[in-house]
């Protein structure tokens, strides 16, 4: 029988599809549909960068435009119908989902003790128990309440205080649980002051091969197709190894099938997805013509090689390159349009004056930039504007670039 293979734009509407960018970006915003869209996408990144706004206000206003930053607070603070923790990054994860972080915070504790007594300061796990109980006596507390006596480092936050580390290590090892931030400072609690008694870590039996199973299978609907190696990365818990061990099993058991799609510069790469994908994909609509800005940490745009490969689009983000040798700026935002990755925008909201304020904008060299697409771009970025609560918008003398 022959492979099916899906052409380029198949495989990239297939993917938008999965990542909620194929559909009109419109529809409710908070409580149980901004859940749902959640559940969709499997997890929402966290970053305290807010050139703008914050990446997960940008993830989520991207596919949503009524949705506003208090939304989220609610389902994850109010609501608890998220929870906090890592997979590739800080994360907010459905809290349905909890169960089957016992594994990742088995792994964590044996991986971070090992780490961080080499990158940390020495002392932070004398500090385990004075920190759990300063926490029962006095509830959640932030890393400002602990370890007041302790030095301060003056590194960032590779050079935290024994009581910081600690707090840390006992969050990602699941004794206490992140309920929310002041600002963008995270609040801890215990774990069975926040998680149903008999869901949390040493109640509920930890079933490593049922975990890897789900997480596979869930990574994989996420994907829309995936490499076993890209399906160990998205939630960053299973490894590489047990992802190759799990599609083959699940390729002999029919659960997935080989697939070749078309990349970008025509090239064919062999992958694994559910049986009848190219099926699925044929009946997704185009995706709509207006011009959204994404954030450099879409769930999209995670994987910066596969966003290569699936739209000819380089991207990387210059947060940590010195200015000198920043090929376009500090913090640029993407810019989609249908299913093209058209360019990309240097822009950012001086609250102060209340105006967003746009440097550049370079299109990507197979574009061509017309006066259409400008107005396009500009309504949203009066969407943008609004959605950051700015008055006005002001572009700099010479705006426009040509392609680098």
């Amino acid at each position: 029988m022959a492979m099916q293979r899906l052409n380029n734009r198949a495989a990239r509407a297939l993917f938008m599809d999965r990542h909620a960018l194929a559909e009109q970006p419109s529809g409710a915003a908070k409580g149980p549909d901004l859940l749902e869209l959640i559940r969709r996408l499997g997890f929402v990144q966290l970053d305290s960068i807010n050139t703008v706004a914050r990446a997960h206000d940008m993830i989520l206003f991207s596919r949503r435009p009524a949705y506003r930053a208090k939304n989220l607070k609610h389902v994850y603070e109010r609501d608890r119908g998220l929870f906090e923790h890592w997979t590739h990054d800080a994360a907010v994860i459905p809290m349905e989902f909890y169960p089957h972080w016992h594994l990742r915070f088995q792994r964590d504790a044996d991986l971070l003790k090992s780490r961080w007594k080499n990158w940390r300061r020495d002392g932070f796990e004398q500090q385990f128990e004075t920190v759990l109980q300063h926490i029962r006596d006095h509830g959640p507390v932030s890393s400002s309440d602990v370890g007041k006596d302790e030095k301060k480092g003056s590194g960032g936050w590779w050079d935290w205080h024994p009581s910081k580390t600690a707090l840390e290590f006992l969050w990602r090892s699941g004794a206490l649980t992140v309920i929310g931030r002041q600002g963008f400072q995270k609040r801890y609690d215990l774990t069975e002051r926040v998680i149903e008694t008999h869901l949390c870590p040493g109640n509920m039996p930890c079933d490593a091969e049922h975990t890897v199973d789900w997480l596979c299978h869930a990574a994989l609907d996420r994907l829309g197709f995936a490499t076993s190696g890209e399906l160990a990365a998205f939630w960053d818990t299973v490894s590489t190894a047990e992802a190759r061990s799990w599609c083959k099993t699940a390729l002999t058991e029919g659960h997935v099938e080989e697939i070749e799609i078309e990349c970008a510069n025509g090239q064919a790469r062999k992958l694994f997805a559910r049986p009848g994908i190219a099926e699925q994909a044929a009946q997704i609509a185009p995706a709509p013509g207006r011009i959204r800005v994404l954030s450099p940490f879409d769930p999209m745009l995670r994987d910066r090689d596969r966003a290569q490969r699936l739209f000819g689009f380089h991207y990387r983000i210059e947060v940590f390159v010195p200015a000198p040798k920043r090929t376009y700026g500090y913090y640029v935002f993407p810019l989609l349009e249908g299913d093209r990755l058209i360019g990309r925008i240097d822009m950012k909201a001086h609250r102060d004056q209340s105006v967003l304020r746009v440097s550049a904008l370079w299109p990507e060299r197979t574009v061509r930039w017309s006066d259409a697409r400008t107005r396009r771009l500009q309504a949203e970025l009066d969407r943008v504007r609004r959605f950051a609560g700015l008055d006005d918008i002001e572009f700099a003398e010479n705006w426009q670039k040509d392609p680098i």
